[in-house]
C-alpha cells in the first residue's frame, strides 16, 4: 500500500520545484499587506509609506530565499528523490552523438 504524503511534506515538494514562484507569491504578499498596513497610519507622507513597504519586501524577499536554500539543502542531503542533476545529466550522456 503506497503512504499518502503529509501535508507538510507535500507542500515542501511543492516549494522545491517552485522555488522562484515561492518567492515571488511571498514577495507580492509581502509588499500587499505592509502597503495596507502603512497606508492605515494617516500620519505618514505617501513616499514613505512606500518606502517601507518596499523595505518590508526586500526583507521578506531575503527570508524567502533564505528558506528556499534551506529546503534545497535539506532535499539534497535528506530527500529520497535523489539530485536531479545527476540524473539528467545520466540522461545526456548516454546517448551517443554522430557527427
Amino acid at each position: 500500500m503506497a503512504e499518502t504524503p503529509s501535508k507538510v511534506e507535500s507542500m515542501r515538494k511543492w516549494v522545491v520545484d517552485h522555488k522562484l514562484r515561492a518567492v515571488g507569491c511571498l514577495w507580492l504578499a509581502g509588499i500587499t499587506s505592509s502597503v495596507a498596513y502603512n497606508w492605515s497610519r494617516p500620519t505618514m507622507k505617501t513616499s514613505v509609506k512606500l518606502i517601507h513597504a518596499r523595505l518590508h519586501a526586500q526583507a521578506l524577499t531575503l527570508a524567502a530565499l533564505v528558506g528556499s536554500g534551506l529546503v534545497e539543502y535539506y532535499d539534497r542531503e535528506y530527500g529520497s528523490s535523489g539530485p536531479k542533476v545527476d540524473r539528467y545529466t545520466r540522461q545526456y550522456m548516454s546517448h551517443s552523438h554522430k557527427d
